[in-house]
């Protein structure tokens, strides 16, 4: 199973989240932990200005912003929110 650590950013905008965001949260998380290639969680590299990150679907208008770090096999949630954590 993948290593998943959390910034001190991603922290301070979950514990922003309605009690119903954090649940599907906690739950797209654990999905995305188990298995990255879940279909349903979207998950996409991203372009632009964040180009080198990815994202996957917490629902319809909340996602998580994460990369990947390969050398130690693991992945840091960055940011959690609706569209405007892409600016």
């Amino acid at each position: 199973m993948i290593k998943i650590f959390y910034t001190k950013h991603f922290i301070k905008q979950y514990k922003k989240l309605t009690p119903s965001l954090k649940k599907k949260t906690k739950l797209s998380i654990n999905k995305f932990q188990k298995n990255p290639k879940n279909k349903t969680l979207k998950a996409h590299k991203l372009s632009g200005q964040l180009s080198g990150f990815y994202s996957f679907s917490v629902d319809y208008r909340y996602r998580v912003v994460f990369e990947i770090d390969k050398k130690n096999n693991q992945i840091i949630l960055l940011k959690v929110g609706g569209h405007q954590i892409y600016q």
